[in-house]
């Protein structure tokens, strides 16, 4: 197998604390297996931390202050990376899908936020908070779309999306927002930039009715799956549960429209939205 990729420290703090704590390992001739066994994590964990992909709890950057005897620098770095303009819950998420070279997203109910138009994502974010200052909304719109920019280069992250045909026909801000949002979609995969699929209502019973499933995967690391729901979601690293969570992602995608014709479907609703003729 080949050796772990160096990262590059200045690129983000994460990727700072990984290749400070490779170094400090390798120096403490320990392997990751032996680092995470007094941490009760794995060896695959450890290697996470090292590689970017998971986020330093404060609990394990003392701890290993301790046992690599680094004089405190991960609890004070630590501190500074915890700090997110993201939920608790969705914090690390957002930081893994920045690295990840391919994402996989089933969508129930709504367009992915990587594909939000600014009037859609505010259409959503005052329903979730409907006595908000327009300034919180603001802000909350801007980190959506901020996450959107790793799309923009043709050369990075491969975006496979499986969307829900309920997310075509929920009129999420009106006619108007849903034409360009839906728009929006298709000329990301007109460009190229993604690959979109439309489960359609009549696949019947699927996989995953209800549940969101998103795949993240990493050149030197592990996939990850996040799972939310209303005001919550999980990273799971366990690999036969990410495992699961790929089939069911496959399952979906089989049972979904071609991407030919899912975009046709696409660029239909979002001519009815555009002409009052969308029907429920």
């Amino acid at each position: 197998m080949p050796g772990p990729k160096d990262l590059d420290p200045s690129s983000s703090p994460r990727a700072l604390l990984g290749a400070e704590l490779r170094h400090s390992r390798e120096k403490a001739e320990l392997t990751q297996e032996e680092l995470g066994a007094p941490l009760f994590v794995s060896g695959s964990f450890i290697g996470q931390l090292e590689a970017g992909t998971r986020r330093m709890q404060p609990e394990y950057a003392q701890k290993l202050d301790e046992m690599l005897e680094t004089n405190g620098f991960f609890e004070r770095n630590c501190e500074a990376l915890n700090k997110s303009r993201y939920p608790n819950h969705f914090a690390e998420a957002v930081e893994a899908e920045a690295i990840a070279t391919t994402i996989k997203q089933y969508a129930p109910l709504l367009i992915p936020g990587l594909l939000q138009t600014q009037a859609y994502a505010t259409a959503l974010c005052r329903a979730y908070r409907p006595t908000a200052p327009d300034a919180e909304i603001d802000e909350l719109v801007d980190a959506r779309l901020h996450r959107a920019r790793l799309l923009d280069d043709p050369t990075t992250t491969l975006f496979w999306t499986v969307l829900d045909e309920a997310t075509l026909r929920r009129p999420v801000g009106g006619p108007a927002t849903m034409a360009e949002a839906l728009s929006h979609v298709c000329q990301q995969v007109r460009r190229h930039r993604i690959i979109a699929q439309v489960l359609p209502f009549s696949a019947g019973a699927i996989a995953a009715i209800g549940g969101s499933i998103k795949l993240m995967h990493f050149p030197d690391a592990p996939p990850l799956a996040y799972i939310d729901g209303v005001g919550t979601g999980q990273l799971l690293d366990d690999p036969a549960t990410v495992a699961r969570h790929e089939l069911t992602y496959d399952l979906l995608r089989a049972s979904a429209l071609s991407p030919e014709a899912s975009l046709a479907l696409m660029e239909s609703a979002a001519e009815d939205y555009a002409h009052g003729d969308q029907q429920p």
